[in-house]
């Protein structure tokens, strides 16, 4: 299991049902948009404290960052 793919793939589907571009996101969390560009690539490793600042922009607990998405589930499971 790669958490850095995880949490990229989380990022943006997390973004996209808020209805938040990555500038707005950004400005929100407070972090520049192309870190954010690069988080949500999976290119860079997030920290916890911008892991914080992201769940607070997006009003969600953390871990939803981490949770695996079903079509990994079904990947696994075969």
């Amino acid at each position: 299991m790669d958490l850095r793919e995880t949490f990229a793939t989380n990022l943006r589907r997390l973004r996209h049902e808020k209805g938040l571009s990555q500038d707005d996101l950004a400005y929100e969390a407070e972090v520049s948009r192309s870190y954010l560009s690069q988080l949500e690539k999976g290119d860079f490793f997030v920290s916890l404290k911008v892991i914080g600042r992201l769940a607070d922009a997006l009003s969600i607990d953390p871990i939803e960052f981490l949770k695996a998405t079903k079509n990994k589930e079904k990947a696994t499971k075969r």
